[in-house]
């Protein structure tokens, strides 16, 4: 023997695999010779982007598509995930990555961009954690969610996306303690900006522009639309360094599991700051929020 212990292939299960985020991980998860289960909206369109990525034949043999859509409801998806768990007998490794980020204002927005935005971004996303949860919790796998930078970062215009993806990210820390007693290890993945398909490409809705934040829109969408193609964040080396979290090698062998794992320069100070201006606004105000307001 020469002392190496030889890895567990992975099954993954990973939906919004059509760009993005999406399709760097599939290819960097098989290119360890993992399995693939890659998911998007639209299979055509997903096969395509697939066809583009030269893997070999040992990759295309470890991988299998499907044509999922996350809002389709808890049973719908269900009634998929099971099926999925059939093809190689299990599941590892949930990715929820499919999402989407609506520019706009709040008022302007209102509760119409903010259920369409949740309705994707954070009950998608639990209907398809608990649809896969019963595999995962029999594998002793892991849940990876995808969050974001803008749940610590308050950015025009990405309000109702930055809420969603704080949402995402309290669900983590939760059914990350409701799950560790299983065996189950969850993660959120929180990038900064990188040069995806991503929210920077995406178009404000023009359906309640109200005259008095002319001037705020104006100077946000000539800001947010300079920013597409020029992120400094790397998606192909992010997805290969949660590849190495995942299966424990790499970059992070040796390392425990982190809770977070944060995603570029940016993102790193947004959270920091975030801490910060959390932590200041604690200390400054404690001698009349903390025992002042308590039973005597």
């Amino acid at each position: 023997m020469n002392g190496t212990v030889e890895k567990k292939q992975l099954v993954w299960i990973i939906t919004g695999t059509s760009s993005g985020f999406g399709r760097r991980l599939v290819t960097a998860a098989l290119s360890r010779g993992d399995r693939v289960i890659a998911t998007a909206r639209s299979l055509k369109k997903l096969d395509a982007e697939l066809a583009l990525c030269s893997l070999s034949d040992a990759e295309k043999a470890n991988l299998r598509t499907l044509e999922l859509d996350i809002t389709a409801g808890e049973d719908s998806l269900k009634e998929k995930v099971n099926h999925t768990a059939t093809f190689w007998g299990r599941i590892d490794v949930l990715v929820n990555n499919a999402g989407y980020g609506q520019p706009g204002l709040v008022e302007e927005g209102g509760t119409k961009q903010a259920r369409e935005q949740f309705e994707v971004n954070v009950f998608g996303l639990l209907a398809m954690t608990t649809a896969t949860l019963p595999h995962i919790r029999e594998s002793k796998g892991t849940l990876v969610n995808i969050g974001s930078r803008s749940s610590w970062r308050n950015e025009v215009p990405v309000s109702f996306y930055g809420a969603s993806k704080a949402a995402v990210q309290a669900f983590t820390e939760t059914i990350a303690t409701e799950v560790a007693g299983l065996g189950v290890r969850a993660l959120l993945v929180a990038p900064g900006a990188f040069r995806t398909e991503g929210i920077y490409g995406s178009q404000w809705s023009t359906e309640n522009n109200i005259p008095a934040y002319d001037s705020l829109r104006d100077a946000a969408t000539k800001r947010f639309h300079s920013i597409c193609g020029t992120e400094k964040g790397d998606p192909a080396k992010a997805m290969e360094l949660l590849v190495d979290v995942v299966r424990g090698e790499g970059k992070a062998a040796g390392r425990p599991f982190p809770r977070y794992l944060i995603l570029g320069e940016d993102a790193h100070g947004d959270a920091i700051r975030r801490a910060q201006q959390v932590t200041s606004a604690v200390e400054e105000w404690k001698d009349i929020t903390g025992k002042a307001v308590e039973f005597d």
